[in-house]
């Protein structure tokens, strides 16, 4: 996370797959999917949160302060 954004977009990586987000930006941020699924919490500079990704499908998500700030993650087997 930097500048506002998810800078790595929209991705696709195999079931199992640990993501990590890490907020480089000096506000807030939160990392939450838009269904139910992951939600970082509040997460400062520097502050990182990681995700095993054990379901296959499209996790659209944003963040809770920001809304303009989306991204997708495409999880095949």
């Amino acid at each position: 996370i930097a500048q506002f954004s998810f800078q790595s977009g929209p991705i696709t990586i195999r079931k199992g797959t640990a993501v990590t987000w890490t907020n480089r930006d000096g506000a807030p941020h939160t990392v939450t999917s838009d269904s139910p699924g992951f939600d970082s919490g509040l997460m400062n500079n520097c502050g990182s949160f990681t995700f095993i990704f054990n379901t296959v499908g499209s996790w659209p998500y944003h963040c809770s302060f920001h809304p303009s700030m989306r991204s997708t993650i495409t999880v095949t087997e």
